[in-house]
């Protein structure tokens, strides 16, 4: 079996303490990897999405380039003293609230190997479902960062394949089992 390189890591950021945790382990990652760090900010957050709420529910909210670009401004400049040497790093700021799919999109677009999501507690919604759920269902390498520690990190089955091979970075790694129960409403 091929071990897959991780030219590409993917970074879905929020300003908490666990988006600071995941900041932390992807550039740690970019770094020994030599990976280019692609980060995703929504502005309509992942994590406050109800379970029950369908694609065809979910409003579509269109947002003016103004409040893009101090978005994106902001956000740099946050990054600015965090990055430190690392140099290759591209922001994407996200505007649909429908995050599975746009998170696809940049799968399919090659933007990413490896996902790493700040995991803000058990059971928090990410999209309309538990966040473990939405690890466990992804189609690509996620890496969920916390939520209890900087170095706690949470692997769904394809990330597990990349770490058994040699570790990512160290830290306490434990796997994304399946749910007992699926949610039934469709993935955002």
């Amino acid at each position: 079996m091929t071990t897959p390189s991780i030219e590409k890591i993917g970074l879905v950021y929020d300003y908490s303490t666990q988006g600071e945790w995941a900041l932390a382990a992807a550039l740690e990652l970019g770094r020994t990897c030599r990976a280019v760090l692609n980060v995703y900010y929504f502005l309509e957050s992942p994590y406050g999405v109800p379970h029950d709420l369908t694609p065809a529910n979910l409003p579509i909210h269109q947002y003016d380039r103004a409040t893009l670009v101090q978005t994106e401004r902001k956000l740099r400049e946050h990054f600015e003293e965090r990055l430190g040497d690392f140099e290759d790093v591209r922001f994407r700021i996200c505007e649909s609230g429908r995050h599975n799919r746009e998170l696809r999109r940049c799968l399919l677009h090659h933007e990413y190997r490896l996902l790493i999501i700040p995991h803000l507690r058990a059971g928090s919604s990410f999209g309309n479902m538990p966040i473990e759920e939405f690890a466990y269902r992804f189609a690509a390498p996620v890496l969920l960062v916390g939520p209890d520690r900087q170095n706690q990190f949470w692997l769904n089955r394809f990330a597990a394949v990349v770490n058994n091979s040699r570790p990512l970075i160290s830290g306490d790694w434990l796997d994304i089992t399946e749910p007992k129960q699926l949610q039934t409403q469709p993935v955002l």
